[in-house]
């Protein structure tokens, strides 16, 4: 893996500019930013007046004349200007808050409900960091970018019209300053946003490595491959390092430039201005007022260059966040109630199917054609990549066909409401994942309404007895990352629990007897055959011996079924079943 290649899976989503999407994002807050805006700009204007004030002062000061009026003022001025610029500073962040709280919403929604062909295509740990790093980023672009360099705009303005107001040749040597400066922050922050983009998606290819060696850490330690994933883990924290140090490069670039200008400008100004005060065409109080000015100029426009940068910055990030709310998703559905008690069993058929994951990939159903009756249940056995598991994927509509029709009571899979088809399924997955939470959440997992005694009714169908009783707290006991103290067994138990206690009206099980031990297979068979009496039930099973009672079974082979029947039909006229009959010592080599 490396990081100029991950992070191209993902599309590069461009439709508006980076400002006209924070602004979208902002939708439902703009009342409270209009507010935090106009407390913000009040502030600056308290601050404005506070060097005129001072004028006033150093005048009446100069002649003599009392200033304890003025001096009220001018403290009055700048205990109110700061209260209600601080007052202003906390609304407008509340507001960058919110819309990073609403773009996370709208990510969560969005990669919970991608399309299966479309994630299997991406990064889960550069969704991760989209998620969390780039969404934080956007605060900038709502607060520095937007109002923060409108305040800081309007101030410079005011400071440079009472600025001239005070004396024409100052403000000359003020705007030249001024003018250097605004080119130096616009040529320095084209580079400081592309130096973050660049650093933001080596973040994300770090929290893709991460990801990947959480999700197989027992793997990675029984191969002793810690070392190797940690030297993988340090180049790219080092790249994200080196990235970072970047942009933090020319943001100080940037920052000592203009704090230069700045120093250099104000200098120039006290020479000028010290001249023509000699001269007798600028009093000192109005070189002081306008020395305050220029003081009270560093503010706006250290904001206007800082908000630049922030703008580059958040850039990167909106774009980021943008290519992953462009990915096709699947439509949403309503949450699951709880099952009702009596449903009707389903009927599956499959017509002429042909199917492959993606075009230029070998096709993985050539033509399939079966019928699953209602209410019995039909195994499906075969080699492997005959294309059994994507038969389950299919119905779940993760994929779609290129041909055929897939039926599920008469009525074709793509008409049904998504909500509706998959409630009616309960699928066990062959890997049986199961999530961190508690084990009454692993089960009850998109249900709504579920009691206790149709919990324990679970525990005992699944043989779940022993997860509960070691768990400190049994049915709210916790289960570790991905179930990780538990055994293969007992995982898969959970699964076959959380399909069963859906009371599904057609029930998948992918090899949901391979990690069980003789007994606990036994037992399982006997519930499978019980849920075959009220629903039903499709088996993938790679052991023919958890099947042989199957009313019928499905041979598959290179993508097509090439025979149907019963365990011993089967054994008389299928070769293929023989061969798998004869490996597992069903019959006599």
């Amino acid at each position: 893996m490396n990081a100029q290649a991950h992070d191209l899976h993902l599309p590069r989503h461009r439709p508006h500019s980076p400002l006209r999407l924070a602004l979208s994002y902002t939708t439902g807050f703009r009342l409270r930013l209009a507010v935090g805006s106009v407390l913000t700009l009040a502030g600056t204007a308290f601050s404005l007046a506070q060097p005129l004030i001072a004028q006033r002062i150093l005048d009446r000061l100069a002649r003599d004349q009392p200033i304890v009026t003025l001096l009220a003022l001018l403290a009055g001025a700048v205990a109110l200007g700061t209260v209600i610029a601080a007052l202003g500073y906390f609304v407008v962040e509340s507001v960058g808050e919110s819309v990073v709280r609403t773009v996370r919403r709208l990510l969560a929604q969005r990669i919970l409900r991608l399309r299966t062909p479309v994630f299997d295509d991406v990064e889960a740990g550069d969704l991760i960091s989209r998620l969390v790093a780039d969404t934080t980023l956007l605060r900038q672009v709502t607060t520095q970018a937007m109002v923060a360099s409108i305040t800081a705009t309007i101030g410079l303005v005011g400071s440079l019209v009472i600025m001239g107001l005070i004396d024409y040749m100052l403000l000359a040597v003020t705007l030249t300053a001024v003018v250097t400066m605004s080119v130096v922050v616009r040529w320095s922050a084209v580079r400081i946003g592309r130096a973050s983009g660049k650093a933001q998606e080596a973040v994300g290819f770090m929290a893709t490595l991460l990801d990947r060696d959480l999700g197989a850490f027992r793997t990675v330690k029984a191969a002793g491959a810690e070392q190797h994933e940690i030297d993988l883990l340090t180049a790219a924290a080092d790249t994200a390092w080196r990235r970072g140090l970047r942009v933090a490069g020319w943001q100080a670039a940037s920052g000592a430039s203009t704090s230069l200008i700045l120093q250099t400008s104000f200098l120039a100004v006290l020479g000028v201005g010290g001249a023509r005060v000699t001269a007798g065409k600028l009093t000192l109080a109005d070189l002081i007022a306008y020395l305050l000015y220029m003081f009270f100029l560093t503010q706006p426009v250290m904001t206007l260059a800082g908000a630049w940068g922030q703008l580059k910055v958040g850039s990167a990030a909106i774009t980021r966040v943008q290519a992953v709310l462009a990915l096709a998703v699947e439509p949403a559905g309503t949450k699951s109630a709880a099952p009702g008690p009596d449903r009707s069993r389903a009927s599956v058929f499959f017509e002429n199917v042909v199917f492959t994951y993606r075009p230029g990939l070998p096709t993985v159903h050539r033509g399939v054609t079966f019928a699953v009756p209602a209410g019995r249940m039909t195994a499906v056995v075969g080699p492997s990549g005959a294309g059994k598991t994507s038969l389950f994927a299919l119905l779940e509509r993760f994929y779609e066909i290129q041909s055929g029709r897939i039926l599920v009571d008469g009525l074709d899979i793509r008409e049904w409401p998504l909500a509706d088809l998959r409630q009616a399924i309960g699928y066990v997955e062959q890997e049986s994942p199961v999530l961190a939470g508690t084990l009454r959440e692993n089960l009850t997992l998109g249900l709504a309404g579920i009691s206790d005694g149709q919990l324990w009714e679970i525990v005992h169908l699944a043989q779940l007895g022993d997860v509960v009783q070691a768990l400190p707290g049994g049915l709210d006991g916790w289960i570790g990352y991905r179930g990780g103290s538990l055994s293969g067994g007992q995982r898969q138990r959970i699964a076959i629990g959380r399909a069963l206690l859906r009371r599904p009206r057609l029930l998948l099980l992918d090899e949901a007897t391979s990690a069980l031990d003789a007994t606990n297979e036994a037992a399982l068979r006997a519930t499978i055959a019980a849920a075959s009496e009220v629903t039903t039930v499709m088996v993938i099973a790679h052991r023919l011996s958890t099947v042989v009672e199957a009313g019928q079974i499905l041979v598959m082979e290179s993508g097509r079924v090439r025979a149907c029947g019963t365990h011993r039909e089967l054994l008389d006229f299928d070769p293929v079943y023989q061969e798998l009959a004869r490996t597992q010592l069903l019959i006599p080599t």
